[in-house]
């Protein structure tokens, strides 16, 4: 623990070397701006955001030590410096033998699917989020979602909400086997779930389950740094032991990771993914050749490999850990107080605003989640992510047919070493001046969408404006 416990102030473990400004807007000029990007914040100018909680991905404030080894890096083609530090520090961490390097994270998991899933198994998930769930469908897979049960109730404080069912998971074993499941995955932390962490001994037990019906058992590990953190705060007998040593314990469960570096690592750009098995090591590799590049830099560039690697390192420090999950509490705790409903207990990288409490006048048709980032962009000029039904509901492409999420949330997502607590402070101001504004907040719907991912291009519009186009043309 930072200092000797006995400090309630939250600071910063680090200093500010280097800043970017900021460019104000007022709330007239956010108005239009909005409506112009068809109410996705996706489409906004980064120029045009205040405070940008879209995503903690790649936003991350880099170090005096990353910036020196991107200096350092050797961008040879081929067995340059820089990839042997990265893989050493990747194997020293996680303990695969086999690691290779992607441009980021959806890379790892577009080579880890297509190799290991054949059209019609089944990829067991805590959650599956976005990305993960595109690429095993994209590879013929079935994405099927086992969530703790604890984890339904978004008001509950179970402290493990990112934990797998494993009665669910024992029975999806039992019934397709080998066979039917191509492998098993969790997510640390459960992302869609709301930043929720897994246990260590519910991981070791999915691992076991996996291996007794001989199912490959991977671990999607961006923030598996804040997930250890949780393991050492939340779960009986880990308090004593340091992060590397139960970080070490989460990877010998399982047979493989995926891994963004621009989570946990602190990086911009990176990934990789790693495994035990030497011919599904083989199989990526010669895939990798063909989408990413050379099996020693994949898709990233020497100075990259170099970022990453000292990011690893970084990422460890245990008060850095301590600082970043209190951080996000004294976000989480503020809003609670002033009666905003979220999703809880606090989770590790973001805060989530439980959209449907937030706002019950709006059916879950008519996009709550989006309403609400849409609010809060143009109250504050804060960018935030919708989690819901704009992200994870389906389209019947023949009736267009909405069927909605199992629940609309709104991620707050906040980037490492990026923000003051004054930030912060102006974001806890802006949601919950939203709030006090809530029964004036209006529907909206799709414009536009694409069939995959469409939340990153659809374009969205209020009903209201709509029928006064009509009634104008009219």
């Amino acid at each position: 623990m930072p200092l000797d416990g006995s400090f309630r102030t939250i600071i910063e473990p680090f200093r500010i070397k280097m800043v970017e400004p900021i460019r104000m807007t007022r709330r007239a000029e956010r108005r239009v701006l909005l409506a112009e990007a068809g109410y996705n914040p996706f489409l906004l100018r980064a120029e045009d955001i205040l405070i940008d909680l879209l995503t903690d991905s790649g936003t991350s404030a880099m170090s005096q030590e990353q910036w020196a080894g991107m200096m350092r890096g050797d961008e040879s083609y081929a067995c340059a410096r820089s990839w042997y530090r990265f893989r050493d520090t990747v194997e020293r961490i996680f303990g695969f033998e086999h690691v290779i390097p992607t441009h980021q994270g959806r890379a790892a998991e577009a080579l880890l699917f297509g190799t290991l899933v054949r059209p019609g198994q089944r990829v067991l998930n805590n959650h599956h989020f976005d990305t993960t769930r595109a690429n095993v469908e994209s590879s013929g897979g079935l994405p099927i979602d086992l969530p703790c049960p604890e984890s339904i109730d978004p008001a509950t404080d179970h402290p493990f909400k990112g934990d797998i069912d494993l009665e669910r998971l024992a029975q999806e074993l039992k019934e397709h086997g080998s066979s039917g499941v191509a492998l098993v995955m969790m997510t640390l932390t459960d992302n869609t779930g709301g930043g929720q962490p897994a246990r260590l001994a519910n991981v070791q037990a999915a691992a076991e389950l996996s291996r007794s019906h001989g199912v490959p058992f991977y671990l999607d590990a961006c923030r598996f740094a804040e997930n250890a953190w949780f393991i050492k705060l939340r779960e009986d007998g880990q308090g004593d032991r340091t992060i590397p040593a139960i970080v070490s314990d989460l990877f010998a469960a399982a047979d493989g990771c995926t891994f963004s570096a621009k989570k946990d690592a602190f990086a911009n750009m990176g990934g990789f993914v790693a495994m035990r098995d030497s011919s599904v090591a083989r199989t990526e590799r010669n895939r990798l050749i063909l989408t990413e590049g050379f099996p020693t830099y994949g898709g990233m560039a020497g100075r990259d490999l170099e970022a990453v690697a000292v990011g690893l390192e970084e990422i460890l420090d245990e008060d850095y850990l301590h600082y970043r999950i209190a951080s996000t509490s004294y976000v989480h705790r503020s809003l609670d107080s002033a009666g905003v409903p979220l999703l809880r207990p606090a989770g590790g990288h973001a805060v989530y605003l439980d959209a449907r409490r937030c706002l019950p006048h709006l059916e879950p048709r008519q996009l709550p989640g989006q309403a609400l980032v849409a609010a809060l962009y143009e109250e504050g000029g804060v960018r935030s992510c919708e989690i819901g039904t704009v992200m994870f509901g389906r389209r019947n492409p023949q009736t267009g047919e909405e069927t909605p999420a199992d629940r609309d949330l709104v991620r707050l997502a906040i980037p490492r070493r990026v923000y003051t607590q004054s930030h912060m402070d102006f974001v806890i101001e802006a949601v919950r001046r939203v709030y006090e504004q809530r029964d004036a907040i209006e529907p909206l719907e799709f414009e536009s969408q694409e069939p995959v991912l469409r939340h990153f291009t659809a374009r969205f519009r209020r009903p209201s404006s709509r029928a006064a186009l009509e009634a104008e043309v009219s």
